[in-house]
């Protein structure tokens, strides 16, 4: 390993107190690179750094080291390792529409759940919690009942460990209630699976993919989509899903273009007939 990788990495560890996990992302990415091109990182030029990542197919794994690639040269640069500023161009990825359900289609695989057993009240109450928080479904997992306060959730353990609080639809609250009620053990935990233990990510997987026949993520998408074409800001939207960047948000207002094109290749007179 060269001392400027050495530096850097001590660096996003102790001045930039960077979590481990990350520092070791950055590490095997870059040190990566200078055991492929058995050069120090900071003498290779752009030529040669795209010939050792060449091998990558895969557009966003690329992008992720070219990223680490770019962290590490501008620590370089301010450092006055090297006198002029590198910077290698990410990858194109084309922009994919999240997937996403609409209330109806939602309302009606919440109709096939059986809410006179407990479990078919925990579906109902899951799937409703899902949509109506934004959850992700490693946050939804982790809630506890003293997370819920009034209508309001407090998400403790969420991504990047930043935690957040968004209000919660009262129905969804009111059908968490109705199944604690029939619950017959008393868990910190909400949501359990048929022998009182914490439900497991797969077991969540199952129930959504049962009634609605997509994966939990996708009613974290369904909830962003019916705020950003409901006219909700998109700052605030990013704030309820816990984005730490605005980037990550941005995607939804595809979405929101697309309706206002669809609502105008509807209503306008000037798409239905030519002049």
């Amino acid at each position: 390993m060269s001392k400027e990788l050495e530096a850097f990495l001590e660096y996003i560890s102790v001045t930039k107190a960077l979590s481990k996990k990350t520092v070791e992302a950055y590490k095997n990415d870059l040190l990566m690179v200078e055991e492929n091109a058995k050069k120090p990182l900071i003498e290779l030029d752009s030529p040669k750094l795209l010939a050792v990542l060449s091998f990558y197919k895969n557009k966003r794994t690329l992008n992720r080291k070219l990223s680490s690639i770019n962290a590490f040269f501008d620590f370089c640069y301010k450092q006055r390792f090297q006198t002029q500023k590198s910077k290698l161009k990410f990858a194109k990825i084309p922009k994919l529409l999240p997937k996403f359900l609409s209330y109806e289609k939602i309302q009606t695989g919440l109709d096939m759940c059986d809410r006179t057993s407990v479990l078919g009240q925990r579906d109902y109450a899951l799937m409703l919690f899902l949509y109506a928080s934004g959850a992700r479904i490693s946050e939804c997992l982790e809630i506890s009942r003293n997370d819920i306060e009034d209508e309001w959730l407090y998400i403790r353990h969420a991504k990047g460990e930043k935690e957040r609080v968004v209000p919660l639809a009262k129905i969804a609250k009111d059908e968490i209630k109705n199944y604690l009620d029939m619950l017959s053990v008393d868990k910190e935990y909400i949501w359990c699976n048929y022998r009182g233990e914490k439900l497991s990510r797969i077991s969540a997987y199952k129930i959504t993919q049962k009634y609605l026949g997509v994966s939990p993520h996708v009613l974290r998408h369904s909830y962003a989509t019916s705020l950003i074409t409901g006219g909700a800001d998109l700052r605030v939207v990013q704030e309820l899903l816990g984005h730490s960047s605005l980037l990550s948000t941005q995607i939804y207002t595809h979405i929101q273009k697309q309706d206002l094109k669809d609502t105008v290749d509807v209503y306008h007179p000037m798409t239905k007939e030519s002049l």
